[in-house]
């Protein structure tokens, strides 16, 4: 019996390894889902405010922007077909264990 003492001890610290390495990951998703929707929400009220702002005689694109860099987010792209305006804005992802990418999302808005 004496050849097995400690076993225990490096299994233990196996399972333990294998958790702190799983939630490490499940942070990393938690952080990229939750930038995506806060670029989500900002594309969508950046939309809003180009579609009103075409509305009202205002500069759209720049309204736009204002309203994403209000919401930590920078307008990439506006697009304005007639009175139907299409965005894209980025926010910075989660720069955690070699993450580099930032995410990006797009919106429309205009009549119905």
């Amino acid at each position: 019996m004496r050849g097995e003492r400690g076993s225990a001890t490096l299994f233990a610290v196996a399972c333990l390894a294998v958790l702190i390495l799983l939630g490490a990951a499940l942070g990393v998703v938690t952080a990229m889902v939750r930038a995506h929707r806060a670029a989500q929400s900002a594309a969508d009220l950046a939309a809003l405010a180009v579609a009103d702002a075409v509305g009202t005689g205002r500069d759209p694109c720049s309204a736009g922007a204002v309203v994403a860099a209000a919401n930590d987010a920078r307008l990439v792209a506006c697009d304005l077909v007639g009175r139907d305006a299409t965005v894209t804005v980025t926010v910075g992802g989660p720069h955690w264990l070699g993450q580099v990418a930032d995410l990006s999302a797009d919106a429309r808005a205009g009549p119905a």
